[in-house]
């Protein structure tokens, strides 16, 4: 994932960097409130560690200009621990909120947590989403090609359901794994991925060696092709 981490401490920032980077994350570092919203809009971060105290703007007030502008998770940090301020920033709409000193393995944990409610909180309790001859009902649980049903084992329908929440829209290989299996990536998860989307390729395809649906961003990770402009029903 790329994280951006936020602290005016430059000391602490960089131990959290390193710490991120040994799990295999990209952490982009900001040290004020106004650089990390420069940051923000220019790396697009997929979760935000954001320190409360910081020398130009709050951490509160860029977690709200952060809300304003979509959804990405945020973790607040602060050395304060009042139960005020943590109501006053999860009304803001952070994620969650760790409290000055914390163990990395801490916030690292409070990281794969957030993720993880993040990539549930994208899953529709009903409707279906279709593209081209391929419907997947998120009711019904069910998976078709041009009305065949087709057969596929639980962690492939895990995939294909994250992609196609997001039709036509690129879907980082940590998003998948995320979604999916709910851990960090590793590269021996990226191979499982890859062997997944293989498979659903032999079932969903024409001619999976040139997909029509599933597609490789290569480096980045995979979409779902949107052979439809109202591709996502709510029934």
């Amino acid at each position: 994932m790329n994280i951006l981490v936020v602290d005016d401490d430059r000391d602490i920032a960089d131990i959290i960097g390193y710490s991120l980077r040994k799990e295999g994350h990209r952490p982009i570092l900001a040290h004020s409130g106004q650089q990390a919203l420069e940051l923000a809009e220019r790396s697009m971060p997929d979760l935000v560690v954001l320190d409360v105290m910081l020398p130009d703007l709050s951490g509160f007030d860029v977690c709200r200009r952060l809300r304003a502008r979509g959804r990405v998770p945020v973790i607040l940090l602060t050395a304060r621990g009042e139960e005020a301020d943590r109501v006053w920033g999860l009304d803001l709409g952070a994620d969650d909120y760790v409290t000055k000193p914390f163990s990395h393995r801490e916030l690292l944990a409070r990281i794969r947590a957030v993720w993880r409610r993040a990539a549930a909180a994208e899953t529709p309790d009903q409707g279906s989403v279709s593209s081209g001859d391929l419907r997947l009902d998120f009711d019904r649980h069910e998976v078709r090609v041009a009305g065949r049903l087709v057969d596929l084992t639980p962690r492939e329908y895990e995939v294909l359901h994250c992609l196609a929440l997001n039709t036509g829209r690129v879907v980082p290989h940590e998003r998948l794994l995320a979604f999916v299996w709910g851990n960090q990536t590793l590269e021996t998860d990226i191979d499982q991925l890859k062997v997944h989307v293989r498979h659903l390729r032999e079932k969903l395809e024409r001619s999976p060696s040139t997909p029509e649906y599933l597609l490789t961003v290569r480096g980045v990770g995979y979409k779902l092709a949107d052979h439809h402009s109202d591709s996502l029903t709510q029934r």
